[in-house]
């Protein structure tokens, strides 16, 4: 196995807070320890047309605490079909990079490990994700500052709910997990999620009303993870028309929740997780995810980081049932 002198590092697929400090972290991690560094701009598309350029200590000063990612990112459609990945592996010997850590989620490591298994490419996964539906890792970059955006507006909403009387559905995102949307249920005091990995049925829904009418006020929140056919719009309608004495309205949080400072918690996630892929790469690892299990630094099989059963601790929804009587 040739030497790796090289590194690139690219973000791709959705921003997340932290991972600024994930770029600085392997940066520097990967200059201390001897590597050349090279940045690639936006993402997959980035290393497709080659822009690429020479990352020293000074490109990452002073960007720990920027939420977003000075490399740009974006979906590459390109980049899933052969000519993309001929013309990307192209630029690696173009720069003659030898390896290439992908800060991403589900779809960008994906990618990574496709292209790592078509052209035998070292590609180190990082966790960069606000979904946190990455498997093998405690959390995801970005997670913890996105479920701490989602609570801050949400105690805001809950003001206007009070005030009015209101039932409120706030819609949240995580794709296909329900980890936000349960968890910033439980920080807000919120009523009652409606996650994918508990859906919802009438009688449910009825008793999440219920609830609300129970206390001193006709006011509620309900958490609803995003979905293009059971969204919070969805649900709203459904209590507009069986139980029309309510006034109901809906908040669809969008792209607030992506954007913003990272926490603590991410910047030291990023940090530890940035390191670990240098010397996992130090190590002879490929084609891993390096992440915090327990707090411990892992390597995760890019192949098992991407399984879509990541697990769920259902202990969280009777917390959630027992705290919202």
């Amino acid at each position: 196995m040739a030497q790796i002198k090289t590194i690139g590092i690219l973000t791709s697929g959705g921003d997340a807070p932290g991972m600024n400090a994930a770029i600085r972290a392997v940066t520097r991690a990967g200059i201390c320890n001897g590597f050349k560094i090279k940045g690639i701009y936006r993402g997959y598309d980035g290393l497709i047309n080659n822009e690429v350029t020479d990352f020293t200590t000074e490109n990452v000063s002073g960007i720990i605490m920027s939420g977003g990612t000075i490399l740009k990112t974006a979906r590459s459609m390109e980049f899933m079909t052969d000519e993309g990945k001929r013309k990307a592996y192209d630029t690696l010997v173009k720069h003659q990079i030898d390896a290439l850590v992908v800060i991403g989620g589900n779809g960008s490591l994906t990618g990574a490990m496709e292209f790592a298994k078509d052209y035998d490419v070292c590609c180190i996964g990082l966790p960069g994700t606000i979904d946190n539906d990455l498997y093998g890792t405690d959390s995801t970059i970005g997670y913890d500052t996105t479920l701490n955006t989602i609570v801050e507006c949400v105690d805001r909403i809950r003001d206007t709910a009070q005030s009015h009387e209101r039932i409120f559905f706030v819609e949240v995102m995580g794709r296909d997990a329900g980890f936000l949307a349960q968890n910033s249920a439980i920080a807000s005091g919120a009523e009652a999620a409606i996650i994918p990995e508990d859906r919802t049925d009438v009688d449910q829904l009825a008793q999440f009303m219920e609830r609300g009418i129970r206390k001193s006020k006709r006011s509620c929140i309900v958490i609803v993870s995003e979905s293009p056919k059971c969204g919070a719009l969805y649900y709203a309608d459904r209590v507009r028309n069986e139980f029309p004495q309510y006034d109901v309205r809906v908040s669809i949080l969008g792209h607030l929740q992506r954007g913003g400072r990272p926490t603590a918690h991410d910047r030291i996630l990023a940090s530890r997780t940035g390191i670990g892929s240098i010397e996992a790469i130090m190590q002879g690892q490929r084609n891993v995810m390096v992440g915090v299990r327990n707090n411990e630094v892992v390597y995760v099989p890019l192949s098992e980081a991407i399984r879509s059963d990541k697990p769920f601790d259902r202990k969280l929804i009777k917390v959630l049932d027992e705290l919202s009587i």
